[in-house]
């Protein structure tokens, strides 16, 4: 089955891949590596060998486009207060137990939809670009599933974007290859990443995936001055020990910066976890606590309101300089520095 015979809007020539004997395939653009035979696909579900060319199934299919806060990212030191154009396709790298968005992130892999059409409305990077200025927005945010997985569609935006003024984000899992991350890296203004365990066991389990080259990913980003904020869902049972948190937070602080904010966020039951309780709010400030002994200067708790875990705290002299409810945001910063000390607050703000 040749390339040709299928419509361009719902398959194109996916980038980062080299051809194998026999027409299979091994794709290149996570570290998932995944060696495709012909007529098969990755573990994204969204990359198909037709005949010994690599096809994206996804470009210009999303399934997913809203104007959201950029604090939902969750992003607090990146244009705080302003809206992101939120897009996604279906599929995902990553087959996370709990994943909140397993309907559109894991919809390719089930049997009933592994045939095209692939799920999601036609459109283009002009139609992206232009409905994100029309909402006023300052950016577009690559999220609710994994952008890597439709990087040929988002690259396109992303040129487009810079080109209008607009700021591009990604909401990711890490996992991206460093080819991608290169390619991607003229285009890409912030980044927010889950560090999901700092346990191999667990990413494996879990997630179907490694934890390394989510570090190794983590320290590019800081290196190439992309700027970055990490979140970790606490997950009753699975890691939110003391002494998991604690490796995180010090891998945090270690390798990417004390200045690097680490959202920590409840968890609640979803998908394949439902039977693994909610995270306590004592545990997510437990958590909250863990990463300022550590020596973070911003950390934050969310999924749970009004506990006082938000705010952005001048890390001199401990002013709030934004205060947030939710995603409602007031700020007491003047430009980005602190309205008692006048020190600045990382970020861009």
């Amino acid at each position: 089955m040749s390339l040709s015979n299928y419509d361009y809007q719902t398959m194109r020539e996916a980038l980062f891949y080299k051809k194998l004997a026999d027409n299979k395939i091994g794709c290149e653009l996570c570290h998932q590596s995944c060696q495709i035979m012909p007529g098969k696909r990755g573990l994204c579900g969204v990359r198909e060998n037709l005949d010994g060319t690599l096809a994206t199934l996804v470009y210009g299919k999303v399934i997913a486009a809203n104007v959201d806060p950029i604090e939902k990212k969750p992003l607090y030191h990146f244009l705080p207060g302003s809206q992101a154009f939120s897009i996604a396709t279906v599929g995902c790298n990553f087959s996370c137990a709990n994943c909140q968005n397993a309907d559109i992130s894991q919809a390719p892999k089930e049997k009933s939809k592994i045939l095209p059409p692939i799920s999601g409305s036609d459109v283009t990077a002009e139609q992206i670009v232009s409905l994100a200025l029309k909402s006023n927005c300052q950016s577009i945010a690559y999220t609710y599933t994994e952008p890597t997985i439709f990087f040929e569609f988002a690259l396109d935006c992303m040129k487009l974007a810079v080109k209008n003024g607009l700021k591009n984000i990604w909401v990711s899992n890490g996992y991206t290859s460093q080819a991608a991350l290169e390619m991607a890296k003229p285009y890409l203004a912030a980044v927010n990443i889950d560090l999901k365990f700092f346990s191999e066991k667990n990413y494996q389990k879990i997630c179907g995936a490694k934890l390394q080259p989510v570090l190794d990913n983590l320290i590019w980003y800081k290196k190439n001055n992309i700027w970055l904020e990490v979140t970790t869902l606490l997950i009753p049972t699975l890691n939110e020990g003391s002494d998991e948190l604690t490796k995180i937070a010090k891998f945090i602080k270690d390798k990417l910066g004390a200045d690097t904010p680490w959202h920590v966020s409840a968890f609640h039951p979803v998908y394949k976890l439902t039977k693994v309780p909610p995270t306590l709010t004592a545990d997510l400030k437990k958590a909250w606590q863990i990463g300022k002994a550590v020596g973070l200067h911003y950390v934050y708790g969310g999924n749970i309101f009004g506990q006082g875990l938000e705010d952005t705290n001048c890390s001199q002299c401990g002013q709030t300089v934004i205060a947030r409810s939710g995603y409602q945001v007031k700020r007491f910063d003047q430009n980005g520095q602190c309205q008692k000390c006048d020190a600045k607050i990382s970020g861009n703000l």
